[in-house]
């Protein structure tokens, strides 16, 4: 499926339950992008909850960072999909 995708294409993995840490892991080291998150797997590994979406969240840098890719910022991340800046936010006083 991956030859399909057109050169220069933005795509990502989004898988759930127990495959979604073992197919992330692939989308990363083939180059695509991935989301993480408790919506998409409870457990952190086989039968240990998830304390938070900042421990998934910090492992998939660590396996990306591992495989010698970076984390991109919010403003790159609108950058590579085209969705321009982030809209300004109303200041609460």
């Amino acid at each position: 499926m991956l030859d399909a995708i057109p050169e220069g294409s933005t795509w990502q993995i989004v898988s759930i339950g127990k495959y979604q840490l073992p197919l992330s892991t692939m989308a990363l080291a083939l180059g695509g992008n991935i989301r993480v998150g408790m919506e998409d797997n409870v457990y952190f590994t086989h039968g240990v909850l998830a304390v938070s979406n900042a421990q998934l969240v910090d492992r998939a840098v660590r396996i990306a960072r591992e495989l010698g890719r970076e984390i991109a910022t919010p403003e790159e991340a609108r950058e590579m999909l085209h969705l321009g800046p982030a809209p300004q936010r109303a200041r609460v006083t």
